[in-house]
């Protein structure tokens, strides 16, 4: 299932009973917060797993229908580890 953050926003407001106000804050701020925590490297969330910063170098990249060939610029990305107490729970779903 994909979510997008108005999704998300409408889920917490019904689940929780907020106002979708409220519930649009509180979303944006989390997600702010996590932006800044994560400008310094990582971010270790017990139970649920870490998000860390990394760097990709710049790479040549192919259109798959043309083969053209072309440069990918670096960046910056983020990778997710999910923790294994959060994986056994999923297991037991």
């Amino acid at each position: 299932m994909n979510l997008n953050k108005s999704e998300i926003i409408k889920e917490l407001s019904n689940q929780k009973g907020y106002s979708i106000n409220l519930s649009k804050k509180l979303i944006n701020d989390l997600l702010d917060s996590m932006i800044l925590c994560l400008s310094s490297g990582e971010i270790n969330l017990k139970n649920f797993g870490s998000f860390k910063l990394i760097e990709k170098k710049q790479r040549l990249g192919r259109n798959p229908k043309t083969k053209e060939e072309f440069i990918i610029s670096a960046r910056k990305s983020v990778k997710f580890t999910i923790s294994s107490k959060f994986l056994n729970e999923l297991d037991n779903i």
